[in-house]
């Protein structure tokens, strides 16, 4: 796959809701072949409907949420921070008490 350079202009990328559990998400995308890069809001109250088995490299660029592992662990992110995972190796969702903006990436390199 090569990616000629490019800028994304977020502005310009509509915003896609989605319901969880609790709480709503709202996605910018941008797909490519074989990857996909989202700016992605939860707001306060947020809990994923879902455990997700996809990989993800994650950044959080503003408040907090929490990462729970189906083992139980759970990891709390702020800003600043990151995680990464691949396809099928750890079953996740999040949550956010006080809401979230995160820089998600996925796609094909992350298949285990």
């Amino acid at each position: 796959m090569s990616i000629a350079f490019q800028t994304i202009q977020w502005d310009n990328i509509p915003k896609e809701e989605h319901v969880g559990e609790q709480g709503t998400s709202y996605w910018q995308t941008l797909q490519l072949p074989g990857l996909r890069i989202r700016l992605v809001e939860y707001s306060p109250g947020y809990l994923a409907d879902h455990w997700c088995q996809k990989g993800h490299i994650v950044h959080c660029l503003e408040g907090s949420f929490d990462s729970e592992l189906s083992t139980g662990e759970v990891f709390t992110l702020g800003r600043g921070e990151s995680y990464i995972v691949s396809d099928e190796a750890s079953l996740h969702r999040s949550t956010s008490k006080t809401g979230v903006k995160l820089l998600i990436i996925d796609g094909d390199f992350l298949k285990g």
